[in-house]
């Protein structure tokens, strides 16, 4: 499974814009240049493949705040490996694959809805307007091949269950087939992966993030 975190990885930084990943002998270094994730140390494995013990050497390494670890193991397992300094996200993230298929037709918004798509830099951005103009919904995917990233996928508090979310990523996948890639990618968060399921991803592994505050606690960076 190390391939899906390598895939994801790739696709991420063209989506956000960060440096090239830097490989590591226990997975990947990506500068972020972010005031709050001034970088992150993802890890390859998966599941029970991951080390705990390089974990931990990874994390005592660590001694500047805003620096972030990506695991793939459930928080519950991963924070009892972390020491002083570490914020750990309680709420796993799930990195999740879906095969991509040809869209067989247009996907439309609901009735009154605007749906615009466009690409800057490699990376396709969604966006759903609501009757009024204001912000309904977006999501953004970054081919790098054959797999595709899906990333920042939103939808407005009060604008939910409206099936918006369904047309945001179902307009990416089609886009991402499009541009030849043949598996999907995303770390969706626990409200996310009821959406996603019900679209056909499944579920690869938890993913635990953690931040060094260097003291206390601090927010959650996306």
């Amino acid at each position: 499974m190390g391939g899906i975190v390598r895939a994801w990885v790739d696709g991420w930084v063209v989506s956000r814009g960060a440096a090239p990943p830097t490989p590591e002998p226990w997975g990947f270094t990506v500068d972020v240049g972010q005031p709050e994730q001034v970088s992150r140390h993802v890890f390859a494995s998966v599941g029970d493949d991951v080390d705990a013990a390089k974990v931990r050497e990874v994390a005592a390494g660590v001694t500047g705040a805003g620096v972030w670890l990506k695991v793939f193991r459930h928080p519950a397992a991963v924070g009892g490996w972390l020491g002083p300094g570490w914020w750990v996200d309680p709420d796993p993230g799930w990195l999740m694959t879906v095969p991509l298929r040809s869209a067989a037709g247009p996907v439309e918004a609901p009735e009154g809805y605007r749906l615009r798509t466009w690409t800057r830099g490699g990376v396709t951005h969604v966006l759903v307007a609501a009757p009024d103009g204001s912000f309904a919904a977006r999501g953004q995917v970054a081919p790098t091949g054959a797999t595709a990233v899906l990333d920042r996928i939103e939808t407005a508090p009060g604008q939910r269950r409206r099936g918006l979310g369904s047309v945001v990523v179902r307009t990416l996948e089609a886009v991402a087939a499009a541009e030849g890639a043949r598996t999907g990618v995303l770390a969706g968060t626990p409200p996310g992966r009821a959406l996603y399921e019900s679209l056909g991803w499944r579920v690869v592994a938890p993913m635990t993030s953690a931040k060094f505050t260097g003291r206390t606690a601090g927010p959650r960076t996306p």
